[in-house]
């Protein structure tokens, strides 16, 4: 039983990108893939970690990796995460580690920093004074209760569940190389920066 559950979320429909697996597209620099890699990083920055996918998408079902669908399906990343949760709740895992699988440059420092020992509901990465919800750690237990209440209310948006957990949310600041660590690949264009 690990502690901690890093979620790689691939559910996205890369609308912006053409339609294309965005965790499938090559990563600069290299022969990998941006979910290889991420996956390699994680490996690498936290070996005792459970790793899965989150959001169902045939492209990547012959990597054997375990999958976990959105619960609902068809809200965005909010039914991702909370599977993820309710996962590592399920599997007493103290952190759960949310990423989306478009960030080409994350590094094992940020992944080091996001799981330092949590005493919060959640420590959410903010860059350029934007919060990040998806390169975050959360404690299941209180981050599904504050999931459950904004998906009850009808407002799907991670920020809502942000601010559902309020003071539980532990600000990273991250600045310089640490912020750009943290670009994702949205769009053709963001690709050639």
């Amino acid at each position: 039983m690990s502690e901690v559950l890093i979620g790689i979320f691939v559910g996205g429909a890369g609308k912006r990108m053409g339609g294309v697996a965005k965790g499938l597209l090559r990563a600069p620099g290299g022969n990998e893939t941006l979910l290889a890699r991420l996956l390699r990083v994680c490996a690498g920055a936290a070996p005792e970690a459970k790793l899965c996918l989150v959001g169902s998408s045939p492209a990547y079902a012959e990597l054997g990796v375990a999958q976990l669908r959105d619960d609902p399906s068809g809200v965005g990343p909010i039914g991702g995460l909370r599977s993820l949760l309710r996962y590592a709740h399920t599997e007493s895992c103290q952190v759960a580690l949310a990423l989306a699988c478009d960030l080409p440059f994350l590094d094992d420092a940020v992944i080091g920093a996001l799981l330092e020992p949590l005493h919060a509901a959640a420590r959410v990465p903010v860059v350029d004074e934007r919060f990040q919800p998806l390169a975050a750690a959360y404690a299941p237990k209180p981050a599904l209760a504050a999931l459950e209440r904004s998906l009850a209310a009808g407002r799907h948006a991670l920020m809502h569940v942000l601010k559902e957990l309020g003071e539980g949310v532990v600000q990273l600041e991250l600045r310089g190389a640490e912020g750009r660590s943290l670009r994702d690949w949205d769009t053709p264009e963001d690709m050639n920066h």
